[in-house]
Order: C-alpha cells, then sequence, then structure tokens
C-alpha cells in the first residue's frame, strides 16, 4: 500500500484544523488565560496560540502581539508543525533560517514552541513564547510549555465536545453517534448483529407547511416533545442521537429480536399519535436496519436508516425493516435521476422513434407519435415506462422536452421536404405548461424550422390537465390560438372533470391503452369505449385509440366511429429510416372498414 504523499497529509491536517472551527474566531478568555500563564512562566513579554493555516500563522490568542498573523513560510511556529517536537532557538540573530525572518524583524531574539497535537496525531500549531533577548531554557520550562499545550488542546477539545450536543434538544448529535459506533466496533470487534432504529417526525412536506404556517419555533417544541418521549420510553440504559433536525436514532438492546423490537416501535408511534400535539399536523415513521458492529459504514447504515424510515410512510404501522431491493431500485432510479443530464448533451444515447398514426376511414397514414428511447451506456435500453417518470420529479424535465421538441421538428422538416406531408405528436409534462415561454418557445421553433404549427401535435395526460389546469390554461389557448393541435393523452385513466375537459382547446382524444386491449372479448370494455367515442364527438372532438394490437379490434373501432388509431398491428414504434421505408411498402395497412362489423355496444 502506499504512503501519502506530504502534500495528502497536509490537506488532511488542514481539513482536520478547519473542523475545529478555530480559525478567524473572536478571541476565548480561556485560550487567553493559558497565554497569559506562558507569558508569566517564562517572564516574557510575549506569548501565543499559534495555528498554522495554509499560508499564514495566525494566533487564537496572543499576549504581547499587535497583529493576528504573520507569514507562515519564515515563521518558527511552521516548522514545530512540521516536525510535530518542540522548537526552541536561543537567538534568532544566530539562526541561519530565521535571522532574517519576520518574527526576527519585529525585535523578538528568543523563541520556544511546544505543538498542538490533536488525538490523531495532526499537529494544529504550537503554544509558544517569544523574547526580545537571548535566552535558553530549562527541563522545567520545556515541561511548562508542553503542559501548557496540552492545555490548549483539552480546550480546544472541549469546546468541539459542545459541538456534539444537539442545541434544540439537548441530546447527542450525528457526530457523536458515529463515534459511539466506532468504540461500539473497537470494543467488540466481530461482535453480534444488532438492531438500529431512526426515527422520523415528518415527511419534508409536512415540515414545509407547520413551518410556513406556525413557525421555526413550533417544529422546536415538537422536537424537544419527541426527545422526552423517546427518552422515557428507552430508559437510562439506552443513548438516544439527534441525528437531523427532525430525525432521532438509538440501538435496540443486544439481542434484541427483530420482531418485538419493531411491534414497540410501532406501539410507541401509536403512543405519539394519541398523545402529542404534532398529531395533526405531522406523522412519524421509523426505519429500522441489522448491522454488525465493524462491518459497515456509519454513514450508510444511516441513509439506510432513513430510506426504511422514508418508506414507512406507506405502511400502516409507520414501521419499516430496511430493503436491501427497494435500496436497489431506489438507487437506480438515483442513478438515472443522476446520469440523465450527461444523457441530453450525448446524442449516442437518447433518440426519437415515431409510431404510426392510421385514419380508420382510409387506412392511410396521417401522423406518427414521436417517442423517446434512451440507451444507458451502462444499463443498456432502460423502458420510457421507467426513466420517464423519473425524470418528471427533476429540473431536467425542461430541458428534455425541449431536447424532443427540437430533434421532432428536425425531423419532421425533413419528412416534408420529402413529401411526407405528416403531423407529429410530442408529449409534454405538466411542468412544461407551467413555463411562462413555453408557447413562445414550440411556434418560434415551428417558425425556425418553417412548419406549419397545424403540423406539431401536443400531448398532455389527462392528470396533468387537471392538476395544473388553472396555470396551464393560458400556455394551452396561446398554443391553440397558435395553430398547434391539442391532444388529452391516456383518457379514461385519470379524475377528469368534463366541464373542464370541454374548456379545455383540446381538438383530440386519446382513449388509453388499457381500454383496447382484448377489447373484443371484453363486453363491458366496448360499451365503455363507445361510450368515451360518442362523449368526444358530441364536444367536437377527434378519438385516438392507442395499443391496437389485433384486426377485430380495429374493426370494433372503426365501427364505432374511432377516427384514428395507433398499435403495433400497424407497426412498433420505428427509427427514421424504417419509419420512411414503412410508409412507403404499407400506405394502406390500415383495411377499410367493410358492410358488416361488430357493434361496439
Amino acid at each position: 500500500m502506499s504512503h501519502p504523499s506530504p502534500a495528502q497529509l497536509e490537506a488532511v491536517r488542514l481539513d482536520a484544523l478547519r473542523k475545529l472551527d478555530l480559525l478567524d474566531t473572536p478571541p476565548n478568555e480561556a485560550f487567553d488565560r493559558i497565554t497569559r500563564m506562558a507569558a508569566q512562566l517564562f517572564d516574557l513579554p510575549i506569548a501565543a496560540v499559534s495555528l498554522t493555516d495554509v499560508d499564514r500563522q495566525w494566533f487564537k490568542s496572543r499576549v504581547g502581539v499587535d497583529t493576528d498573523r504573520m507569514p507562515r513560510h519564515d515563521a518558527p511556529c511552521a516548522q514545530v508543525t512540521g516536525s510535530h517536537q518542540m522548537l526552541v532557538i536561543h537567538d534568532l540573530h544566530e539562526s541561519e533560517l530565521y535571522r532574517d525572518s519576520t518574527l526576527a524583524g519585529t525585535g523578538a531574539r528568543f523563541y520556544a514552541g511546544a505543538p498542538l497535537m490533536t488525538r490523531d496525531g495532526y499537529c494544529l500549531g504550537s503554544m509558544c513564547v517569544v523574547g526580545t533577548e537571548p535566552r535558553a531554557i530549562s527541563e522545567t520550562e520545556r515541561t511548562g510549555l508542553t503542559d501548557l499545550a496540552s492545555m490548549v488542546m483539552a480546550q480546544i477539545e472541549l469546546q468541539h465536545a459542545i459541538g456534539r450536543i444537539d442545541p434544540v434538544s439537548g441530546i447527542p448529535n450525528r457526530t457523536q453517534f458515529v463515534d459511539d459506533l466506532a468504540d461500539l466496533a473497537t470494543d467488540r470487534p466481530g461482535g453480534d448483529a444488532r438492531l438500529a432504529a431512526l426515527v422520523s417526525l415528518a415527511t419534508p412536506e409536512q415540515i414545509s407547511s407547520a413551518v410556513r404556517a406556525m413557525g421555526a419555533g413550533f417544529m422546536d417544541d415538537i422536537v424537544c416533545e419527541a426527545a422526552r418521549m423517546l427518552r422515557a420510553a428507552l430508559g437510562p440504559a439506552r443513548k438516544l442521537y439527534h441525528v437531523a433536525p427532525f430525525q432521532f436514532a438509538f440501538l435496540a438492546e443486544p439481542g434484541a429480536d427483530l420482531a418485538r423490537f419493531c411491534e414497540w416501535l410501532a406501539a410507541w408511534v401509536a403512543l405519539r399519535l394519541e398523545t402529542t400535539t404534532a398529531r395533526f399536523v405531522t406523522t412519524a415513521t421509523v426505519g429500522v436496519a441489522p448491522f454488525v458492529p465493524g462491518q459497515v459504514d456509519v454513514f450508510e447504515l444511516l441513509r439506510d436508516l432513513y430510506s426504511a424510515a422514508h418508506d414507512a410512510i406507506e405502511g400502516s404501522h409507520r414501521v419499516r425493516v430496511f430493503s436491501a431491493e427497494q435500496n436497489a431500485a431506489f438507487m437506480r432510479r438515483f442513478r438515472l435521476a443522476n446520469e440523465f443530464g450527461a444523457a441530453l448533451e450525448d446524442d449516442s444515447q437518447l433518440r426519437l422513434v415515431f409510431q404510426p398514426k392510421i385514419a380508420l376511414n382510409t387506412g392511410r397514414c396521417i401522423g406518427a407519435e414521436a417517442l423517446l428511447r434512451w440507451r444507458h451506456p451502462g444499463l443498456g435500453e432502460i423502458s420510457p415506462a421507467e426513466f420517464i417518470p423519473v425524470i418528471e420529479q427533476t429540473s431536467l424535465v425542461r430541458a428534455t422536452t425541449r431536447w424532443v421538441l427540437e430533434r421532432a421538428l428536425r425531423q419532421l422538416a425533413a419528412w416534408r421536404r420529402a413529401g411526407l406531408a405528416l403531423q407529429l405528436a410530442i408529449n409534454v409534462s405538466a411542468v412544461n405548461l407551467l413555463e411562462s415561454d413555453f408557447s413562445d418557445h414550440v411556434l418560434a421553433r415551428l417558425r425556425a424550422w418553417n412548419l406549419p404549427p397545424s403540423a406539431l401535435a401536443i400531448e398532455i395526460t389527462e392528470s396533468a390537465l387537471m392538476s395544473q389546469r388553472t396555470l396551464a390554461a393560458s400556455t394551452l389557448e396561446a398554443l391553440a390560438a397558435g395553430g398547434v393541435q391539442l391532444a388529452i393523452d391516456d383518457f379514461g385513466t385519470g379524475y377528469s372533470s368534463l366541464a373542464y375537459l370541454q374548456s379545455v382547446p383540446a381538438k383530440v382524444v386519446k382513449i388509453d391503452q388499457g381500454f383496447i386491449r382484448e377489447l373484443d372479448a371484453d363486453e363491458r370494455k366496448r360499451a365503455l369505449v363507445a361510450t368515451m367515442i360518442k362523449l368526444a364527438h358530441d364536444l367536437g372532438q377527434q378519438v385516438v385509440a392507442e395499443g391496437v394490437e389485433t384486426a377485430p379490434v380495429a374493426q370494433l373501432l372503426a365501427a364505432a366511429g374511432c377516427d384514428q388509431v395507433q398499435g403495433y398491428l400497424y407497426a412498433k414504434p420505428l427509427a427514421p429510416e424504417q419509419f420512411e421505408e414503412w410508409i412507403c411498402a404499407e400506405w394502406t395497412l390500415a383495411r377499410p372498414r367493410t358492410a358488416r362489423q361488430p357493434a361496439l355496444a
């Protein structure tokens, strides 16, 4: 194993110094008292607690010094930091290294410094004394200066320990939890498995709502109340930790049974639900995870606990044991969301395919739907049903729609130049409808590609329209006024308000494929689809049925007056070249209606 370089060691040392939060902090009487003792012990005018930063010596405490810093490059304290040993210079004027130093330039002649060492073996700087005359140092003075340096480090560690107690709840925080689990692994290496639990007091949405309505102090009260309840439930023998603003962690007793532990936790959640002032505005959940001390990273354990507590929101008892399978699924979703941004900048990953739309009355292809596909370099083909819902929950949804729009219009323009006067449909998210410039952008890109607005259809899901109907109204109206066709996608799967759907400027509704598959074998489906088609026609809208896979289903739809269809009966989604070959060879693939066809209802 290679040893770390001096630069790497210095980087770690500086990181240790910064974690203590000492640099550039106000004076502190505890440090000043030790500094005065040092000056008195040596009967010298100057003493300082000197911390070695990147390019300076900064004085946390000083006596007889006007400045709070000096350059590191020629400071004796820097040598103490590098050597981890006491340094004594009887006469700076006689020292080749320091006769021309900044310290010597102040009139100093004598220097003595003892290292300030952390428990991990890093030197932060020195406890130093300085005189204006040359002098010697006795063994008693050496011991005294070393003791004073130890006192400084004890004070530093004491102040750092204060940072291990949460100021709101008054109980040990995450730093203490991490250290205690590390100590547990050291004390009992290879010990038996233990159970850890994390109590999450509220969902992020509940926290946001409560703070907005009641203020931050209300949530502080909830935290303190929960801390009292948990301490009482755990008893004095077990330690409770405040590991995040609204989360607590603790360990079960050694040898605890998982099922009984979860029952106990569920009972605590039920008790809190009955007795606390927060029961109407917050929902506590608990995540549980088994672990073996010393065989798991503590931060990974906390992540697993949080994951289980988050999943417990959907459970009836609000307690969930960590599941590796569920975690793997979550990590995959997170990876997809995290790596999709790179895919947008790499045309080798994303592509559009096109599924034909067939007019049932003529059997001719009159357009296509552009569908996004993703070939991940490591995971292979990712189903749109998997990655699109993930992307719609991120800030990438805007960029994704623009990517699809630009490439769809480019392909549409190319086909129109080749004599294929088709209409192309793209899907957009509810988020897009809230963009103030979305309609302007769409119409501007149509002009840029010299395409008539009617050549583009925008499909919006029924649920998206309903969830953002007020805010989306102006965008929809602007698109429709500009000549872009609007279609309601997945019709019948949402929670429609017929009055609202009537007011939406959509000329097309698409019946979801769940209603179309096996239509010929399900009488109730036929009746429902027939009603949908009639309703849409009565509202002046055309109807597209998606998911048509068999000729009998197509015939039933034609008999009921459905306007257009798409599905595997005609073609799977095709790459541009394949689409061109298909449309030339199969222009009349959809069979015209015959005189006698079965009715839908």
